[in-house]
């Protein structure tokens, strides 16, 4: 049963691959992109393998969780490969409000990205720990995650919005910033390659170190430890010694992997940018050429204003009262809480700017990769990096 959840995400994850090139070949036939009343046949393809993609991996969910016993959320691969794909059954119900395929070129991608990430982290089904023995565990999680899902088709309308919108013709602040968000896109794929080469050498390396309550424990890493445990020692015989140590409040080891990933990213970004002489965004601008902007920046504010509320169900209202439950109290300043309210703050902000302030087009747009940038900051640095009652999602 468990390979068979194995098989059935992957190959969700291979749909939706031919999928994405599917809704590329769309975008090249389709004269208007703007006409939602009809759609060619490459993106009825690619929309159709979407959709078998994604009736596949709720499948993976549903088998996983019967094998679990529980709601497979509970940790960083489960965790991750249910936001992905949330956020492919997100793009799904809007492209049938909207019928453009031009979004699903930009937002597959991202969920591949997500499932591809997940995929590095131990996939070991494992009985719950006490405090997440709580069936809100399942309603905070699982909405939450849909919540941010949601709001993530708004980070690929506006980067689709700000690809349209800047000139790139010219090196300013706005070219500089968007090829940023570019980078961090590959920077995931770098986490992916790198992760991928060592788990294929078999690379490995054990530590006793002293956690922040001062107990004796072990650690293995599956990377040269460039970043060491708190009063680490190492075990393995000729292994590589690290050239910092990390505080106890620190994980070392998943900081360790950031910092891996970051290095391959910046490897892997500039063989691209070597291989297409232009900027990533420069690159992308002929895909959307056709597209009006008031269509995407529709498409990017209707997110945010579902998304918002679910969010808001999910990552704190639940998330308080399955606190209340776990350890007695609503509120405790953990990292993974505050982010969620910093997370939550920006999006109101978001909103009371869009609808007081008048901030539409591309102020709405850069609005909107911020958000994401913040949600996948707590996704990645705050539960893989910061030590807290959330950490673990890094397992």
């Amino acid at each position: 049963m468990v390979e068979l959840s194995g098989n059935l995400l992957f190959i969700a994850f291979i749909l939706y691959l031919v999928a994405t090139l599917f809704f590329g070949g769309s975008i090249k036939q389709k004269k208007d992109l703007n006409d939602t009343k009809t759609t060619n046949k490459w993106g009825k393809i690619a929309v159709f393998l979407t959709i078998i993609g994604f009736i596949s991996q709720l499948g993976y969910f549903i088998i996983r969780w019967i094998v679990a016993g529980h709601a497979p959320v509970s940790n960083m691969f489960e965790f991750t490969t249910f936001f992905g794909m949330a956020l492919v059954g997100a793009f799904i119900v809007i492209y049938f409000i909207y019928r453009t395929t031009l979004l699903g070129l930009f937002t597959m991608p991202v969920a591949i990205l997500v499932i591809a990430y997940a995929s590095m982290f131990p996939r070991d089904i494992s009985p719950l720990i006490p405090s997440l023995q709580s069936y809100w565990l399942y309603i905070h999680v699982t909405t939450a995650a849909i919540g941010e899902a949601i709001l993530a088709i708004s980070f690929a309308a506006g980067l689709i919005y700000l690809v349209k919108a800047i000139d790139q013709t010219k090196s300013t602040k706005k070219t500089f910033w968007l090829e940023f968000v570019m980078f961090c896109l590959v920077t995931v794929i770098g986490f992916v390659v790198v992760s991928s080469v060592f788990a294929g050498m078999g690379y490995h390396e054990k530590f006793n170190w002293v956690d922040k309550s001062g107990n004796q424990a072990q650690i293995e890493y599956t990377m040269p430890a460039l970043t060491g445990p708190h009063e680490g020692k190492l075990l393995t015989k000729d292994g590589f010694k690290p050239w910092a140590e990390m505080p106890a409040f620190i994980n070392a080891k998943k900081l360790n992997t950031v910092i891996w990933s970051v290095a391959a990213g910046i490897v892997l970004y500039g063989l691209i940018r070597l291989i297409i002489r232009k900027r990533i965004g420069s690159m992308l601008k002929p895909l959307v050429k056709n597209i009006k902007l008031d269509f995407v920046d529709e498409i990017s504010y209707r997110s945010v204003l579902i998304g918002f509320p679910v969010f808001t169900l999910g990552a704190l209202i639940f998330a308080m009262i399955w606190a209340q439950v776990a350890w007695s109290r609503f509120w405790g300043w953990d990292p993974k809480e505050v982010w969620a309210l910093i997370t939550w703050l920006f999006y109101a902000a978001f909103m009371h700017l869009r609808l007081s302030k008048g901030w539409h087009g591309e102020k709405s747009a850069w609005l909107a990769v911020i958000g994401f940038a913040i949600i996948m900051f707590n996704l990645v640095a705050v539960n893989l990096v910061i030590a807290g009652l959330h950490s673990y999602a890094g397992s």
